[in-house]
């Protein structure tokens, strides 16, 4: 099935991710990149693969660039999303080029393995993510801070798993976050007990950095992973610790 998938990458000075991303790609007939006008290096590394088509469009927010992405004449069937630091797996182009789903199946969700710096984690706080689906059922919202795809039809599961591998540099990571963190908080504040997942319940209460601590160490099993997991639990903690104070008006725009 791979020949009737066309994968869309977004990106915005992703030269520290965006070469090993897209040499996982070299099977596809085309990959879109839908850049938001980077000034470092990720211009010239694209343009180095020969089955990149890019596109750059000003960015006004993840979901309308995606949506931006599936009305580029996309001539597949099927479209894989990813993020730049998402690397495909042996197993999971294997998978793929296995598939043969009934027209009632309209998507897959995939899982991660989650990587510091290379070293694969034991276990991370990353969902899986509805990542292939086919492009004639499919449109995206906005969901706190980051994107949802919306599909028509039945969705499975692959088995295989995507790598998720930012390299980009600390300060970025950390920007990223506080302007995360009030997205979510505002998307907390917008919804009803009733309709909230464990962890914005836990969020809410304002109880995320507590939590995610001993959740991230030995629920997960991140003590096993030596400095990586140690770094992971930090990121999410400091993440947490971001999300509380936009809870509270501790953090502004």
């Amino acid at each position: 099935m791979l020949e009737n998938i066309t994968p869309i990458i977004l990106t915005y000075n992703e030269a520290d991710n965006i070469e090993r991303t897209l040499k996982a790609l070299t099977w596809a007939k085309e990959v879109v990149v839908i850049d938001s006008y980077s000034d470092d290096a990720t211009l010239s590394l694209c343009r180095n693969f020969d089955n990149v088509r890019l596109v750059q469009r000003e960015f006004d927010g993840a979901s309308q660039q995606c949506n931006f992405a599936l009305e580029q004449n996309i001539q597949t069937e099927w479209v894989l999303s990813l993020d730049a630091d998402y690397v495909l797996s042996s197993p999971l182009i294997k998978e793929m080029t296995r598939l043969e789903p009934q027209d009632h199946v309209s998507g897959f969700k995939i899982s991660f393995d989650y990587l510091i710096n290379g070293n694969k984690l034991k276990g991370s706080l990353y969902p899986p993510r509805l990542s292939l689906y086919r492009l004639n059922r499919a449109h995206y919202i906005q969901d706190g801070h980051t994107q949802r795809v919306i599909v028509k039809g039945e969705i499975l599961k692959l088995y295989a798993k995507i790598k998720h591998d930012d390299r980009k540099p600390y300060s970025r990571w950390r920007t990223s976050q506080r302007r995360y963190a009030l997205m979510e908080a505002n998307k907390i504040r917008t919804l009803k007990w009733q309709s909230m997942t464990w962890p914005d319940r836990v969020r809410y209460v304002g109880l995320g950095p507590l939590t995610v601590i001993p959740f991230t160490l030995l629920g997960k099993g991140l003590i096993f992973n030596g400095w990586p997991g140690l770094v992971y639990t930090g990121q999410r903690c400091i993440a947490e610790t971001y999300l509380l104070f936009a809870r509270f008006g501790l953090i502004k725009n």
